[in-house]
């Protein structure tokens, strides 16, 4: 038999907010291979992961620059425009995540961002703090899908693990959640949520 669930943990970008480094470097490299390169070499998804796990950007840009030296403006762009990066939020998702809240759901977050670039992203869709609170991972220096950051959002927040349902983008950070001892599911859609919840017994 499932357990009840009484805790819904959302991820945020690709679940919630729109995420895309094109978006400002379509304009910034515009020769598509060049570009290609520079996310595949320089500033990759390893050295992102970094920024979100606390590292400042100073020492990243520092870090990616010492490999790359004449990539140095195009590096210092990814910070520089990072706020172009979250265009917007997914309605759809969103009002399913606040009809949640609404209906009594006990909601809290669970992201990998880097403090300074989380600022920007709270500040522009509040709706982030319309749930009980959020883990932001370059605050506490662990990341998904890492077992820490997950006993951290428990602790924090006094979850009960077989009783969380943990909503992420990632099959990496879904199987780290149920690596925890949660119950997680992929999102792929607002729709497709849904008919997850609602295996749960989950309505809102």
């Amino acid at each position: 038999m499932t357990t009840e669930i009484r805790h819904i943990v959302y991820d945020i970008g690709h679940v919630l907010v729109h995420y895309d480094p094109l978006v400002p470097f379509s304009r910034i490299i515009p020769d598509p291979e060049k570009r290609a390169r520079f996310f595949a070499e320089v500033c990759t998804d390893a050295w992102n992961h970094e920024q979100d796990r606390g590292r400042p950007w100073p020492e990243a840009e520092a870090e990616a620059i010492a490999r790359h030296p004449e990539e140095a403006e195009n590096i210092r762009a990814f910070r520089a425009h990072w706020d172009e990066m979250i265009p917007y939020a997914y309605e759809d998702s969103v009002a399913l995540y606040q009809s949640l809240i609404a209906a009594g759901h006990d909601v809290t977050l669970l992201t990998n961002f880097a403090p300074d670039t989380f600022r920007i992203c709270r500040t522009r869709y509040p709706f982030l703090d319309e749930g009980r609170g959020i883990t932001v991972s370059g605050e506490v220096g662990m990341v998904k899908p890492d077992r820490d950051i997950f006993d951290r959002h428990v602790e924090t927040f006094g979850l009960a693990p077989e009783a969380t349902l943990f909503i992420d983008d990632k099959a990496v950070n879904v199987e780290g959640a149920k690596t925890a001892g949660w119950n997680a599911v992929r999102f792929t859609g607002a729709d497709a949520l849904k008919a997850d919840l609602a295996g749960f017994g989950i309505t809102a």
